[in-house]
């Protein structure tokens, strides 16, 4: 688990005092974001007899949250993950939910560079070694930091691809795109879209210059293809701090901003959480 720094944590006490109220404190009648339990989705599980309690999903810690008198479990969706009943446990007791089927559209991409296609040996090692460092930056789950289920578009523009749809470059299939790519010019000013710990930066094959922010218990966003990066390892940021500029490095036929949005180490459509914010 990703311990925070006693030198931040009072960083984190006035991100929370001027948000106001944190989730758990609070006894909501509907949560900040729309359910839709999909691959790539998020189910919305309530909890045995009403009340908190330890829940997983595949091995996974799941975050909950009280809504009216009960307790609920906020359950990320892999997008492979197949239609059908599913469980997750909580207190040792097995929980059921269903996944309903959803069917994402195909996007066609043509890439200049064949090795962003299909790597070479070289390239598969640069891979391999890369995501020794990025898995841990999924699950990170900074301690006292509480995310607030409530996310801003971190650049204005288009959405050029959406969430899910299954790839195809340069003729080859591929992974579909677990996030969203926003148009937008070379350099625009790419922000945080909520409250976090800058978990890791790099230079990646894929993902050229990255952003990995933990939000907290669970919740991680990934903001990259970008050409500067503006903050450091550690860093505590607000909503709304600048954390880069957009640009094309990576795996990108032009400059554009890719926003990834995890629960539980599962990417799901940061969509569902935006609501009405820009």
């Amino acid at each position: 688990m990703l311990r925070i720094p006693r030198a931040v944590i009072p960083a984190f006490a006035a991100l929370f005092l001027a948000a106001g109220p944190v989730a758990r404190a609070s006894r909501p009648e509907a949560l900040p974001f729309r359910p839709s339990p999909v691959p790539g989705g998020v189910a919305v599980v309530p909890l045995p007899g009403g009340r908190p309690g330890e829940a997983t999903y595949h091995g996974q810690p799941l975050l909950s949250r009280q809504v009216g008198r009960g307790w609920v479990a906020i359950v990320g969706i892999p997008l492979d993950a197949k239609p059908g009943p599913d469980a997750l446990e909580a207190d040792g007791r097995t929980v059921a939910f269903t996944i309903r089927p959803k069917r994402y559209p195909i996007q066609r991409v043509h890439v200049a560079d064949p090795r962003l296609v299909t790597p070479g040996p070289e390239e598969e090692a640069r891979i391999a070694r890369e995501r020794l460092r990025i898995g841990p930056a999924w699950k990170a789950r900074p301690e006292g930091l509480v995310p607030s289920l409530v996310f801003r578009r971190p650049t204005p523009g288009d959405l050029t691809a959406s969430f899910g749809l299954r790839r195809i470059f340069n003729g080859e299939p591929r992974s579909p795109h677990a996030g969203l790519d926003i148009r937008a010019p070379q350099g625009q000013a790419v922000r945080a879209p909520a409250a976090g710990v800058v978990v890791l930066t790099g230079d990646f094959f894929f993902s050229g210059n990255a952003v990995f922010i933990a939000h907290g218990e669970g919740v991680v966003s990934l903001l990259c293809h970008l050409s500067k990066i503006e903050v450091k390892e550690g860093q505590v940021v607000k909503a709304g701090d600048l954390v880069g500029e957009v640009g094309r490095t990576g795996r990108a036929s032009g400059p554009h901003l890719h926003w990834s949005l995890s629960l539980n180490d599962a990417r799901v459509d940061p969509r569902l959480f935006l609501g009405s914010r820009p």
